[in-house]
């Protein structure tokens, strides 16, 4: 395995970025190819990685909820008119 390339802040990454970069990380840890160090790094960003798709999953939840609040509330006063 190639020295780790200079990566983005993963807190800058969309969901799908985030997403594919874990998948990238998994294979290469799974290859059983990298030194310990190297394998503690891709460990190191495949956590932060997964809390980014995590906070994305739980944001886009959020919105959901939302969504079918703001729906129910509009369909509750819609009906007591």
């Amino acid at each position: 395995m190639a020295a780790m390339p200079s990566l983005p802040d993963v807190s800058e990454l969309s969901y799908e970025q985030a997403r594919d970069e874990l998948v990238q990380v998994v294979a290469e840890l799974e290859q059983g190819s990298a030194t310990l160090e190297q394998s503690l790094a891709l460990w190191e960003r495949g956590e932060a990685l997964a809390a980014r798709c995590e906070e994305w999953l739980v944001g886009a939840k959020a919105r959901l909820d939302r969504a079918r609040a703001a729906r129910t509330a509009g369909t509750d006063s819609a009906e007591a008119s």
